[in-house]
């Protein structure tokens, strides 16, 4: 296995990090728009479950956003991609230090890392990666994980 960040390898280029803040913010409006089009599904299926459940299927709506999104990106981030579609239109997908592929685990815990440091630093959280290398975020550093260009790594 090849160190965290080996110059030889083709995916560590600095090319593959140009513009990749930019990109990832570009990438979440995108994501967070499918995810709100998500929801209308989820909650006409919530309301029928609601209906069945006497009332207690109501209960979820007020989690349903977390439901959603959660599940969108760990399951997208954890795809063959390693990428969501938002991230897949601009040019992105997240790598692990350690080579692996960003599994179904990885991806959940980086969203729920993500929603808890955002919610602790709002806006700060993009500007750790201005001062980064790799322009990696908080949530990135804890996890062992970073965006990169994904036509410059093959994925």
């Amino acid at each position: 296995m090849a160190s965290a960040f080996d110059p030889s390898m083709p995916h560590y280029a600095d090319h593959a990090f140009d513009g990749v803040l930019t990109r990832r913010v570009l990438a979440f409006l995108i994501d967070y728009a499918i995810v709100a089009v998500l929801l209308v599904p989820a909650w006409v299926i919530l309301f029928v479950l609601s209906i069945l459940t006497l009332g207690l299927g109501f209960y979820l709506y007020p989690v349903s956003f977390f439901i959603v999104a959660g599940l969108y990106f760990a399951l997208t981030l954890g795809s063959d991609r390693q990428a969501t579609p938002g991230m897949q239109v601009m040019d992105l997908a997240m790598a692990r230090d350690d080579g692996r592929r960003v599994d179904f685990g990885i991806a959940m815990v980086h969203v729920l890392a993500f929603w808890i440091i955002n919610s602790l630093l709002t806006p700060f959280l993009l500007l750790v990666g201005l001062f980064t290398e790799r322009r990696r975020l908080i949530h990135d550093m804890l996890l062992g994980t970073y965006m990169v260009r994904a036509s410059a790594t093959g994925y």
